[in-house]
C-alpha cells in the first residue's frame, strides 16, 4: 500500500472530527489553572556533580585515555588514608562521570531526588556500577545535595569476535532516590508578597481569562480583584491581607478556564511528521503535486581482444537513464475546519514529503491562516 502511516493518522483524525457535531469542533477545552501554569517561585533548580562509578566488569575509562579519571581515584584513595604515589593501574572497573539532577521547589532537607549519570571517559558501559558519594551543586557554587547508590541501565550491549549489538544508550544511567538534599532554598513560599503564574503557553486572550476567573473567585471571597495580567504570560496575583498564601494558591489552581492557542502547523522534516491544529484554516486553492524520480543504472561490459592479437581487456562504461513522473492530480482544498482540510490533503495521496511542500506552498500562496513552525 502505498498510503504512508502518517496519511493514515490524518484520516483517522479526519474520521474522528467527521463523526463530531459541526458547533463543537473550534469550541475552546476548559482546563484548570494548575494544568496550563505554573507559579513563578516553584521553578526547579538545576544540580550538577562530578563522581566516580565503580564495580563495572572491565567497561570503565582506560586509565591512559582517560587522566582524570585516574586524577580523581587517587585522590579518592588519598582521601580514604590509601596512598598509591608510585603505583600504576591498569584497571578499567572504574568510570568518570558527569552526574545531574533537579531540585524541586520548596525541596526540604532529608528528601531524596533522582539523578542521572552521564560517561565523561571511554567507558562502554555503566552496566551494574555504583556511584560513590558525589556533591551537587547549584549555579551559586552552593551544594545542594549529595548522590550515591547502584546505577539502572536501560541499554545493554553485546560484543564478539566479529559482531556486536547495542541497544539503548549504555554511557548513562539513573539512581532512583540516589541524592540526599542538605541544603534548603533561601527563599520561601510563603515569604512572597504576592504570587505570579506563569502561562505555559504564552496567550493574550487565556492570561485574560485567568485573570477574570480569579477576580471573580476573589470577589466572591475577599470582596474586590487581586489579578491583574501583566503580559501574555504572567498573571500577578497579590495576596489578601487576611488570606494564607499556601491556601490561597490551592484554591486558585483549582479553578476552571477556558483556553485559547494560535493556530499552528507543526512539521518535522527529519521525521515527516506534520501536526496540524484545530484551528488551522486554509482558503480556497488548487494544489497539483507530481513526482518525478529519475533512476540511473550503471551496467559495465568487459570486452575481451581477439585470440592470438595484441589487443587489451578493456571495460566500456553503460549508463541507462530511466526518468518516471508520478501523479499530477489537481484538487481543489477550501479548509474553513481540521475535517475538510485532512480530507483535501488525503485526496491527493501523496506522501508526507509531499504533504511538507504542499503546506510550504500553500503558506507562500497566503492561504494557509495559521503559523507554520518548521522544526
Amino acid at each position: 500500500m502505498r498510503k504512508n502511516c502518517v496519511l493514515a493518522i490524518l484520516a483517522l483524525v479526519g474520521s474522528l472530527l467527521g463523526a463530531a457535531p459541526a458547533a463543537t469542533q473550534n469550541a475552546p477545552i476548559a482546563a484548570r489553572i494548575k494544568d496550563i501554569a505554573s507559579l513563578q517561585s516553584g521553578r526547579d533548580n538545576q544540580l550538577i556533580g562530578y563522581g566516580l562509578v565503580v564495580g563495572l566488569q572491565g567497561t570503565g575509562d582506560s586509565l591512559r585515555s582517560s587522566p582524570f579519571t585516574d586524577q580523581s581515584m587517587r585522590a579518592m584513595l588519598q582521601n580514604l588514608g590509601i596512598s598509591m604515589q608510585g603505583s600504576q593501574s591498569n584497571a578499567k572497573n572504574v568510570a568518570a562521570v558527569m552526574v545531574t539532577a533537579n531540585l524541586p521547589p520548596f525541596a526540604s532537607p532529608g528528601s531524596r531526588i533522582d539523578v542521572t549519570a552521564s560517561s565523561l571517559g571511554d567507558a562502554t558501559s555503566l552496566r551494574g556500577g555504583t556511584l560513590v558519594m558525589t556533591s551537587l551543586s547549584g549555579a551559586d557554587g552552593q551544594i545542594y545535595a549529595v548522590a550515591q547508590g547502584a546505577l539502572v541501565v536501560s541499554g545493554f550491549s553485546a560484543q564478539g569476535q566479529a559482531a556486536t549489538l547495542t541497544e539503548g544508550v549504555t554511557t548513562a544511567g539513573r539512581v532512583p532516590n540516589g541524592a540526599i538534599i542538605e541544603r534548603e532554598l533561601p527563599s520561601r513560599f510563603k515569604d512572597s508578597v504576592n504570587l505570579v503564574l506563569q502561562l505555559r503557553n504564552p496567550d493574550f486572550s487565556t492570561a485574560v481569562r485567568v485573570s477574570d476567573a480569579v477576580n471573580a473567585f476573589a470577589a466572591r471571597r475577599y470582596g474586590g480583584p487581586i489579578a491583574d495580567p501583566r503580559d501574555s504570560q504572567e498573571v500577578i496575583i497579590a495576596k489578601p491581607k487576611t488570606a494564607d498564601l499556601t491556601r490561597l494558591m490551592a484554591e486558585i489552581e483549582n479553578l476552571v478556564v477556558e483556553t485559547d492557542t494560535p493556530a499552528k502547523v507543526v512539521v518535522n522534516e527529519r521525521t515527516g511528521t506534520i501536526v496540524i491544529g484545530s484551528d488551522v484554516k486554509i482558503s480556497r486553492v488548487a494544489v497539483s503535486y507530481g513526482t518525478l524520480t529519475v533512476q540511473v543504472t550503471e551496467t559495465p561490459q568487459v570486452i575481451q581482444p581477439e585470440p592470438f592479437s595484441r589487443g587489451q581487456t578493456a571495460v566500456q562504461p553503460q549508463t541507462d537513464i530511466m526518468a518516471m513522473k508520478d501523479g499530477g492530480q489537481v484538487a481543489i482544498l477550501n479548509g474553513p475546519d481540521l475535517r475538510t482540510l485532512v480530507a483535501g490533503l488525503n485526496s491527493i495521496g501523496v506522501k508526507p514529503d509531499g504533504i511538507i511542500a504542499i503546506l510550504q506552498g500553500i503558506k507562500s500562496a497566503g492561504a494557509l491562516q495559521a503559523e507554520l513552525v518548521l522544526q
